[in-house]
């Protein structure tokens, strides 16, 4: 039988989420496996350009690389978590809001920081807690503000 969720297995999710973004943006080989495994089978993400249901897998997979990919390109260094606020909602659901740093280098060298939050709703079943929606703002309004992309 599955335990209740608990605040720190949630944090300890998210640190390792985190540690694995920023291992494929330093170059190194990240465990895309484990980010796979990070969501469930389907989830959702909402947007200010809408509302999408995902599916993971091999598609999945290759968006990741794809993304890793682009924010190298960009410059995007690291992907920080300044803050996490979580609340739980059941034995089995929660809410977390996640307060982000991405540090970045443009093209002419300098240097800069795109502060931003997200919020992630996480289900634990048989022991392993996954990501079922998520809900962003405007990635790429604020890549534009900051000159990242044209």
């Amino acid at each position: 039988m599955t335990k209740p969720i608990q605040q720190h297995e949630i944090e300890n999710f998210f640190n390792r989420y985190e540690a694995r973004f920023n291992e494929a943006l330093q170059g190194d080989e990240a465990d895309l496996d484990e980010t796979l495994n990070s969501f469930s089978a389907e989830f959702i993400e909402a947007t200010p350009n809408g509302i999408t249901v995902g599916k993971n897998g091999r598609k999945f997979k290759k968006a990741l690389v794809d993304g890793y990919a682009f924010y190298k390109k960009i410059g995007v260094r690291s992907m920080d978590m300044l803050s996490t606020q979580t609340t739980i909602l059941d034995k089995f659901h929660a809410l977390v809001k996640i307060h982000w740093n991405s540090s970045f280098v443009r093209q002419n060298k300098s240097k800069g920081d795109i502060a931003f939050d997200v919020f992630y709703l996480v289900q634990k079943t048989n022991d392993d807690i996954r990501i079922f929606a998520y809900i962003t703002g405007d990635e790429l309004q604020a890549l534009k503000e900051e000159g990242l992309i044209a």
